[in-house]
């Protein structure tokens, strides 16, 4: 909640009738605890809770009626076939797992959400790809040993999914900022993907992503989904290193509806 905090207080200051949403919510501890700290003493906004499994969806509504959370929604669905509302100020995903987390930051770039808070969680796609494709770029054979073992290509790619997502992110106009959220003790998936919408595009950020897309010769779900592809000539350039944060007064700049 406290890593949450300023873009809760940011949506809620600049969108009284907030919509926030938990992207796979399980149990929806996340979205009461949300409420309870944020949402319960406000005169509006909504929080919606999406999960596939209907027993789970069922239990939190009677959780919410108890406590009175009268406008914490519940929809049960998978994240890539749920009705989202048209717009969306914060969306979060907590260990949505493998392309489930794609799923959530497709949703949250194309219904322009202002904030978005991802924790990723098994990621296996990637991976796969790396064992089964060859990069498209020659130049980059050497980088082929990364991966050489399962158990590397396990770690690398899903090192490297995280990467592509929050290089999306920017892409899409998003100040990004990669995080822990929690000690190792506590969970081994505990990178925190904070991003808040900036810009309506970074061209640049695009095309270190297609060709990063390029050199691995991966192409997520995330990224097939969007649109973007990977870069025919990745070769001539190399990729620069990505540009440190905004500075705080990027919020003069931030898109809003």
């Amino acid at each position: 909640m406290g890593l949450l905090r300023p873009a809760v207080e940011d949506v809620q200051a600049r969108h009284p009738n907030a919509v926030m949403v938990d992207a796979g919510s399980g149990n929806a501890y996340l979205g009461f605890v949300l409420y309870e700290l944020f949402l319960k003493g406000a005169a509006s906004g909504t929080l919606l809770s999406i999960e596939g499994r209907p027993d789970l969806t069922e239990r939190a509504q009677g959780r919410a009626q108890r406590l009175g959370f009268t406008r914490m929604q519940f929809q049960t669905a998978h994240i890539d076939t749920a009705q989202y509302p048209e717009r969306i100020h914060l969306l979060m995903a907590l260990h949505a797992c493998d392309t489930a987390t794609d799923d959530a930051l497709v949703a949250a770039i194309r219904h322009g959400a202002d904030h978005v808070a991802v924790v990723p969680c098994c990621q296996a796609e990637v991976a796969a790809q790396l064992k089964e494709k060859r990069p498209v770029v020659a130049s980059s054979g050497s980088m082929s040993l990364l991966y050489a073992h399962a158990w590397h290509r396990r770690e690398f790619g899903s090192h490297l999914t995280n990467v592509i997502r929050a290089l999306t992110l920017e892409a899409f106009g998003y100040q990004v900022t990669v995080t822990e959220l929690t000690g190792w003790e506590h969970s081994l998936k505990n990178e925190l993907i904070l991003g808040r919408r900036v810009h309506r595009e970074n061209r640049r950020a695009r095309m270190q992503l297609e060709r990063l897309l390029a050199e691995t010769g991966v192409n997520p779900k995330l990224t097939r989904e969007l649109g973007v592809k990977p870069a025919v000539s990745a070769a001539v350039e190399p990729v620069s290193a990505p540009e440190p944060d905004a500075p705080e007064d990027a919020s003069e700049h931030v898109v809003t509806r």
